[in-house]
């Protein structure tokens, strides 16, 4: 089973930080090579895990960066707003260790944070997290 551990030096304060990357999907990537286009390199960015979150999201800046095309539209509701229209993309996550989940990805803007993705329980619902909040460590496994 695919996993990696991180530790922080105040997981409670800081939250389940991962450096990370973003990448297109797969079949986006074989779409681009089918036409001979270039494949962009994957976006290396922090992801927070996020039990609250239903689906993963990822900034605007990282569509733009990895060139991504909408896929569909989704309506989210935030704190602050309801029924927000949002893109969704076809994205691979690439955690440490080289553990990669295939996800649809909804763009918002992830304002006042200092991280550019969160994983929600789309992704969750694939794998086991362990969340050992006495010693400032989780897991997230696949």
């Amino acid at each position: 089973m695919p996993s990696f551990t991180t530790q922080l030096p105040n997981l409670q304060a800081l939250g389940p930080l991962v450096d990370m990357r973003v990448w297109i999907g797969t079949p986006v990537e074989e779409a681009i090579k089918k036409v001979g286009g270039k494949i962009p390199d994957p976006a290396q960015t922090t992801g927070m895990i996020d039990t609250g979150a239903t689906g993963s999201v990822i900034q605007p800046a990282l569509v733009q960066q990895l060139g991504l095309q909408p896929i569909g539209v989704v309506s989210i509701s935030t704190p602050s707003s309801d029924n927000v229209p949002c893109y969704q993309y076809s994205v691979r996550l690439i955690f440490p260790n080289n553990v990669l989940v295939e996800a649809i990805a909804i763009e918002a803007p992830l304002k006042g944070q200092q991280i550019q993705c969160l994983v929600g329980r789309d992704v969750l619902a694939h794998g086991v997290l362990v969340y050992t909040g006495y010693i400032n460590q989780f897991t997230l496994s696949f």
